[in-house]
């Protein structure tokens, strides 16, 4: 793996949640030679410690055999830009650990899926602390210390709470440049972020209920490809009644995301819903009702799909 030169005043880092997409952004930072150090848990700070981290990126693997991984925030102490990279359901407890890592200009940079959690973290260490972020990573924890990456490039991109772009926003999208990871300057990141969200909770939520079906499998069904329309649709109209200045174009510009896609794809929400795993279901399609529902609108496909999914995740915890 290659990079561009390491800036001489780059900004130390910690990376929060070393799953797939922490692992792999925090491996291309310390392969680039970054300030970094990363937060991790069990078995895996365990592997991290041992051997380093290792990534696969379709033919391509590239390890970083020397990390600094620990389980203590107050070992990382004070640093310029913590990239927050758990899912939703792990937010509260991450939250409670970055007290040591936040300095008066430290900035949290979050890329979780959803729209919410930029107010959740915000709520906790302020907003000027807060980095909204949009991430573009297609890749897992395959095992301990092991990361699997696919998609094409990586791509990152973030501003501040009012979407101006400060000199701690420059200084990270140069970082990440150096790394070889693509830095995005967003017109308007909550715009972003709920462009992303338009895409992906109608696909996640429409493909659990349909038992597992891939992206392929959706967008050809003439049916389920009017549900994923309406899907959209319905974010859309609730995400402009409550301010996002989303284009006009928006609902199409999701329609191409999709299509652009592989044709058996499917998202995490799904998987883990029928693995009968812990999901970002309230973060996905339970937010789509709530926000509905702060809007004054009505959201008949999400509300539909979150009660039947919801159902099924309540009768497996009742069995377990």
């Amino acid at each position: 793996m290659t990079g561009h030169s390491v800036p001489p005043d780059g900004p130390s880092i910690a990376v929060v949640g070393v799953g797939g997409v922490g692992g792999y952004l925090g491996g291309r930072l310390a392969a680039a030679g970054h300030d970094l150090q990363l937060l991790a848990r069990g078995e895996n700070l365990a592997a991290l410690r041992r051997h380093g981290l290792r990534v696969t990126s379709g033919d391509d693997t590239w390890s970083v055999p020397a990390v600094r991984a620990t389980d203590d925030p107050r070992e990382i102490g004070e640093v310029d830009m913590v990239l927050l990279c758990v899912k939703t359901l792990q937010l509260p407890s991450a939250l409670d650990v970055l007290g040591p890592m936040i300095g008066a200009g430290t900035a949290v940079l979050t890329i979780q899926n959803g729209v919410e959690a930029p107010e959740q973290v915000a709520s906790a260490i302020g907003r000027n602390h807060v980095l909204p972020g949009v991430v573009r990573v297609v890749a897992i924890l395959a095992g301990p210390g092991e990361i699997e990456h696919s998609g094409g490039p990586a791509a990152l991109g973030f501003a501040e709470w009012d979407g101006s772009v400060s000199a701690r926003v420059l200084r990270l999208r140069e970082s990440l440049r150096a790394a070889g990871v693509e830095a995005l300057e967003p017109r308007d990141i909550w715009a972003d972020l709920w462009s992303k969200f338009m895409t992906i909770v109608p696909v996640g939520s429409l493909g659990a209920a349909t038992g597992g079906a891939t992206i392929g499998e959706l967008r050809s069904r003439p049916g389920i490809r009017r549900m994923l329309l309406a899907g959209s649709r319905e974010i859309y109209e609730t995400g402009v009644q409550l301010g996002i200045a989303l284009p006009s174009d928006a609902v199409d510009a999701a329609v191409a995301v999709m299509e652009r896609q592989p044709p058996d794809a499917t998202t995490s929400l799904q998987r883990d819903i029928l693995a009968d795993r812990p999901s970002e279901l309230e973060a996905w399609t339970g937010a789509a009702v709530r926000l509905a529902g702060r809007a004054g609108r009505a959201a008949p496909v999400h509300e539909m799909l979150y009660e039947l999914l919801a159902t099924r995740a309540a009768r497996t915890a009742a069995s377990v």
